[in-house]
């Protein structure tokens, strides 16, 4: 086995901070999450790493939230990536459309290439009862979404999950086929799952699952939002749900992705999986 890898990169999935009380029934200590993404930047910042990838649920609500826990961002050497998450929206209204821009996301959906990588950051929150203004269309489209979900027996119509709009959708499409073209692997990262089955699952996974599907290049989908954590393959790509961070009265979760030609290989702190996943 190749002993170096092309590179190496950060995760970090649901820190949800905010200064709650702990919330008992769900094992979640939103306020500790300060000190556990403190621990976990400092031992990114020992590691040469390409970037750290927060996959959304920075905050768990109130707009000053972002105020507490992006400071401890600053102290990370790396490049970092934001992804947005429901929580990340449970915010007063008037700062709804301002939630991006508060994190120093210049789009909420993005990509960028590294050493024949392509990578994929969607926004997953388009369409949901959340994100979107009150009023605004997307709302009554993401309800429509749930009861269809729910009529036909699926687990995940649910308030707390969301899809793409169309133009993203499209978007993604034409980036899958760009990395085709120029023989680049895809790794993709949501907030939100799309498989294995789960009742946190994105509203429209049906519909990414078949879009990446029919590209043999994408080789993992990266995400967080079900805080149990998940693994499936299917299609030949990993699909790889990491654990919230908030979960827990001390013990943490994160990880960090070396990407060698031929595999990928998870190392978990704390609660989180280690795995070794072989490309084809």
């Amino acid at each position: 086995m190749p002993s170096a890898p092309l590179f190496r990169f950060g995760v970090i999935a649901d820190p949800q901070y905010a200064d709650l009380e702990p919330n008992l029934t769900l094992n979640r200590y939103p306020a500790n999450s300060l000190v556990k993404l403190r621990e976990a930047i400092e031992e990114f910042n020992r590691r040469d790493l390409a970037f750290v990838v927060t996959l959304g649920d920075i905050i768990d609500r109130e707009w000053k939230s972002f105020d507490a826990i992006l400071p401890v961002y600053e102290t990370l050497r790396h490049r970092k990536h934001f992804l947005l998450g429901n929580h990340d929206f449970v915010v007063a209204p008037e700062h709804l459309l301002s939630v991006p821009a508060r994190v120093g996301m210049l789009s909420a959906y993005y990509d960028f290439g590294l050493s024949g990588y392509r990578f994929i950051a969607l926004d997953g929150n388009e369409i949901s009862v959340f994100a979107p203004p009150e009023g605004d269309p997307r709302r009554q489209e993401a309800r429509e979404l749930m009861k269809a979900l729910e009529n036909a027996g699926a687990p995940n119509g649910q308030r707390w999950n969301a899809a793409m709009g169309r133009a993203q959708y499209d978007w993604l499409a034409v980036k899958l086929e760009e990395a085709k073209a120029s023989g680049e692997k895809v790794i993709v990262m949501s907030h939100y799952p799309v498989f294995p089955d789960n009742a946190h699952n994105a509203l429209d996974s049906d519909r990414i699952l078949a879009l990446l599907a029919e590209h043999d290049h994408v080789v993992a989908y990266l995400n967080g939002h079900n805080h149990a954590g998940n693994f499936g393959v299917s299609g030949g790509t990993y699909f790889v749900n990491f654990m919230g961070m908030v979960d827990t009265i001390d013990s943490t979760a994160y990880a960090i992705v070396s990407v060698y030609p031929d595999r990928l290989e998870i190392t978990g702190f704390g609660r989180e999986t280690d795995r070794t996943l072989p490309l084809r």
